[in-house]
């Protein structure tokens, strides 16, 4: 029962929101403009994507070990960077990693399978960029990670695919609209890797994975950072606009706030690691907070 708890934890379950959030947007938004709902759908794509996200965790904690990268680290902020540090502290056996991620994309391939069945092939090349991506972020040949375009991947992932998905399965109809409606969390779910990505540069530039962070040095990422938090919520107010998101979604503006303060951390502590760290809770808190208050909008749109 220890060892099983230890593999759970491996998989970092409170950071499955970042997957979760757009699932729950896709799902709601598919209820509200177009009255569709199935529970067997919403059970299957929600094992799925968890599978999936599960997958990526451990699968980049066994790279990120063989690597170097996690051997090398001493500057990470547990448990937003560094991984789930479950490797180093010797708490489980890259073995042990690698047979966690492995039943963690075998079960998101039998959900996707079934979903494919029921729903045709568009769901499963969904999937499947979604594993892949996921796998090659830090695995050979590829390590996507090193290539500067790891962000874009996850943007990718954790935003439009998911949402995109999440809909389809409920209604089979592919439209831009769920596209749209998922940049505010694309944008979001970027950052979270962004701002995590500081305090494990200088590991990460030595073992070789030069994403953008790295490339662009810690004054310059922090300047990107204010963009693109800026970007994601101009990106709620286009939804609006161009009619992908109700308008009850402009209710995500209360969280700027705490966007600003966010971000003021971020400019005069870009590199003060330790205080550093309540932007990266703040990150996870505003991507949460808008995602939510954004799935809520399409209920909210339903109902009344």
């Amino acid at each position: 029962m220890k060892k099983l708890k230890l593999y759970l934890m491996a998989t970092r379950p409170p950071f499955f929101t970042a997957s979760i959030v757009p699932f729950l947007i896709g799902t709601a938004m598919a209820w509200s403009w177009y009255g569709k709902f199935s529970f067997i759908d919403f059970i299957l794509t929600l094992i799925g994507v968890i599978a999936l996200h599960a997958g990526a965790n451990t699968s980049n904690d066994y790279f990120d070990w063989l690597n170097g990268t996690d051997r090398i680290n001493k500057t990470f902020a547990f448990p937003f960077t560094g991984g789930s540090r479950m490797i180093p502290e010797g708490l489980i056996k890259p073995e042990e990693m690698k047979m966690i991620f492995l039943v963690s994309y075998a079960i998101a391939l039998i959900a996707g399978i079934i979903l494919f069945l029921r729903h045709g092939v568009f769901v499963l090349v969904l999937g499947v960029i979604g594993l892949l991506s996921g796998y090659f972020y830090t695995a050979t040949p590829l390590f996507l990670a090193g290539k500067g375009i790891g962000e874009f991947l996850i943007g990718l992932n954790f935003g439009v695919l998911i949402t995109l998905g999440s809909f389809y399965v409920q209604t089979e109809i592919i439209s831009w609209k769920p596209v749209i409606a998922s940049l505010p969390v694309s944008l979001l779910v970027t950052l979270i890797l962004w701002i995590n990505q500081f305090q494990d540069s200088e590991a990460d530039e030595k073992a070789g994975k030069r994403h953008l962070v790295v490339r662009l040095g810690l004054k310059k990422a922090s300047q990107v950072y204010s963009v693109l938090l800026y970007l994601s919520y101009l990106s709620v107010l286009a939804g609006v606009v161009l009619k992908a998101l109700p308008v009850w979604s402009l209710i995500a503006f209360v969280t700027f706030p705490l966007a600003q303060n966010t971000l003021k951390i971020v400019k005069s502590n870009y590199n003060r690691f330790q205080e550093l760290t309540p932007a990266n809770a703040g990150t996870i808190k505003l991507h949460l907070n808008i995602g939510l208050l954004i799935a809520a909008s399409f209920v909210v749109d339903k109902l009344i």
